[in-house]
């Protein structure tokens, strides 16, 4: 059981961020062990392709499917604003004796295989191979679907930070991961391994990550505190084509079949363009609709960066519900 004790001032200094290299690194662990990530099988499926002719046997090396994989590759994110380049750089600064250190720790108790010690014997060359990978991974695995999981990570903070405001955080807590707790000051969150302390002023970071699922993922000290978490509406990540008919129909005879249809869809916060592909029609229409639905009071934008991501209100989401 990890247990992380909030001070008052920790309470205050919840905030959010996400991260090409989390997704990257968690991504890794889906393809090698795709059964156990069923939800982004289609995922799977269209990116193995692109990796024909890229080896990765180094990164899957200290990446396994389950297990501990090296903290040096998950630099908590400084920023809500991702920046690969930055956090590639952060990689590369990795101490050598942390990078020994970490690579050691791969697989537990079990000896290292003898790449894996070759690897820890020349800490400077590992770095540089594994950043270098990194990047040409991202262009074929992460890259292509990048912005649809940008939505999905920026709607999910969007709709925390709301419960933040509104509740404080227990709001935030509350529904973030069956396996996650808050009670009295304290976050618990089940793990195999144990760990108790107090956030001592540096309060958690919150890094929603659609890879991580069906799981959580933990960083403690001497980093800094963080909980990585599957957001709302993952599910619906690699959905294409139009929502189930069945679940539109009601509201179509009330607002109208598209309009039933992009509050379905709003499940999850979504971008215009986003939007537009999944439901296969131009953004101009959806913008048009969106307008009346907003107007109505059952939507709401928000500007993400130089996006507006959309979500429904509390009242959107009793219409939908119903």
């Amino acid at each position: 059981m990890i247990e992380f004790v909030f001070a008052p001032e920790d309470v205050a200094r919840v905030r959010f961020a996400f991260s090409p290299l989390w997704e990257m690194v968690l991504s890794l662990r889906v393809l090698g062990d795709p059964s156990g990530h069923a939800l982004h099988l289609p995922w799977v499926r269209a990116v193995r392709p692109r990796l024909r002719g890229l080896d990765l046997e180094p990164l899957l090396e200290v990446v396994p499917p389950t297990g501990y994989a090296p903290d040096f590759l998950t630099p908590p994110p400084e920023t809500p604003l991702p920046d690969l380049a930055a956090e590639l750089e952060a990689v590369l600064a990795t101490p050598p004796e942390v990078v020994v250190h970490e690579l050691l720790r791969v697989d537990g108790a079990r000896r290292p295989g003898r790449r894996r010690a070759e690897m820890a014997a020349d800490p400077e060359r590992t770095l540089r191979t594994l950043a270098g990978l990194l990047e040409r991974y991202w262009a074929a695995a992460v890259e292509p679907w990048w912005p649809r999981i940008t939505d999905l990570l920026e709607g999910d903070v969007l709709r925390r930070t709301r419960a933040l405001t509104a509740h404080g955080t227990a709001g935030v807590f509350g529904d973030l991961h069956e396996t996650v707790a808050w009670h009295a000051g304290t976050l618990t969150v089940e793990r195999r391994w144990s760990f108790r302390g107090e956030l001592a002023g540096r309060g958690m970071l919150l890094v929603p990550s659609a890879f991580v699922w069906p799981d959580v993922s933990v960083m403690v000290p001497p980093y800094q505190p963080l909980l990585s978490y599957p957001p709302r509406g993952v599910a619906t990540l690699w959905q294409s084509g139009r929502p189930d008919e069945p679940r539109a129909d009601a509201l179509a005879a009330l607002v109208g079949r598209r309009r039933a249809e992009l509050l379905t869809a709003l499940a999850r916060p979504a971008s215009t363009t986003d939007l537009a592909r999944r439901l296969g029609v131009t953004a101009g229409a959806v913008s048009q609709h969106l307008g009346v639905l907003r107007a109505c009071g059952l939507v709401t934008g928000h500007r993400m960066g130089r996006r507006v991501l959309y979500v429904r209100t509390p009242a959107g989401d009793a219409l939908a519900g119903g």
